[in-house]
């Protein structure tokens, strides 16, 4: 695996659909979480669009069936499925696996919920820790022998640069002790996804199986439900980078980062990094609100995460 940092000929202007330009996934498969709206399902489109049977994995099948039918008729691939998926509920998660037959080509995990207020599992976990992270983790574990199957897979981590708010506090990680805070909790999540594709990748490369993380940039969606106007306001005023400004990208241009990682011929045998703007990250210098933090690829975190992951799910 080669360890030159990737660079593509796409930008943060680029979208979904000229990232998949020329590339062709006929006779693969592909699941998209949180697929309904967003950035979801225009990587949804994007997978289509090159050929591939996507399946929509929802919370809401009504809507993911919407979605499916628009996907269609703007692509013309009818290989376009439903199966419904809510991932702070393990029974939904064990469901979807054990509905899932064959291999498994490329997974993106995309979905997740953001600054949300303070809720809690029928477990007790925090409930952005266990949607954007551990039911990720569950499915994705629970799909491996999928994977493994492909004989060349790919699994997309969606993060954000909001992973630069928070290491995982593996003291606390369901903020039983300390305040709540939704955007340290939402930074803890972001920060799970990226560790969890170091340590995919360090364990399963092996298989043929490699993990990358990303953040998509700034896009209005509906992940934004829990977040005020004024908060928006700040988020859109960082999200210029180095040059300040702000800059808002469309869902089409927000979903181009995941369908490079999805697709990319230039990622063939790389995993375990992280991207933005279409273009491999470097290490995040302050105060910039880009590349990734030290502690979101340090491998003992990574390998710690995923054995109190386990162990969680296991209880």
């Amino acid at each position: 695996m080669t360890n030159t940092q990737v660079s593509t000929p796409f930008n943060r202007d680029s979208t979904a659909l000229e990232v998949v330009r020329g590339i062709g996934l006929t006779g693969r498969r592909a699941v998209v979480t949180g697929a309904a709206s967003g950035i979801g399902v225009e990587t949804a489109r994007a997978l289509a669009q090159a050929g591939a049977e996507v399946t929509l994995a929802v919370r809401n099948p009504e809507a993911g069936h919407e979605a499916a039918a628009d996907i269609t008729a703007t692509t013309g691939n009818d290989r376009v499925l439903v199966a419904p998926l809510d991932l702070a509920d393990l029974n939904s998660v064990a469901a979807f696996v054990a509905n899932w037959d064959g291999p498994l080509h490329i997974l993106v995990n995309n979905a997740g919920i953001m600054a949300a207020p303070e809720m809690r599992t029928a477990q007790g976990w925090e409930m952005q820790f266990a949607t954007n992270h551990l039911g990720h983790f569950a499915l994705t574990v629970g799909l491996r022998p999928a994977l493994v199957a492909a004989e060349g897979a790919r699994v997309v981590a969606v993060s954000s640069a909001a992973h630069l708010r928070s290491p995982v506090v593996f003291d606390d990680l369901h903020f039983q002790h300390r305040p709540y805070d939704p955007w340290l909790a939402y930074g803890q999540s972001k920060t799970a996804n990226v560790l969890f594709a170091v340590e995919a990748t360090r364990r399963w490369a092996g298989d043929g199986i490699f993990a990358n993380s990303l953040m998509p940039g700034a896009i209005r969606t509906n992940l934004q439900r829990f977040v005020d106007e004024e908060e928006l306001a700040r988020m859109r005023a960082q999200s210029g980078g180095g040059g300040g400004g702000s800059y808002w990208k469309t869902a089409e241009q927000g979903a181009a980062t995941s369908a490079l990682v999805a697709t990319s011929p230039l990622l063939d045998g790389i995993g375990g990094r992280y991207f933005e703007d279409c273009q491999e990250a470097g290490p995040n210098q302050p105060p910039a609100r880009t590349g990734y933090a030290s502690y979101a690829r340090d491998p003992e975190a990574a390998e710690r995460l995923w054995a109190v992951s386990e162990k969680l799910l296991l209880a």
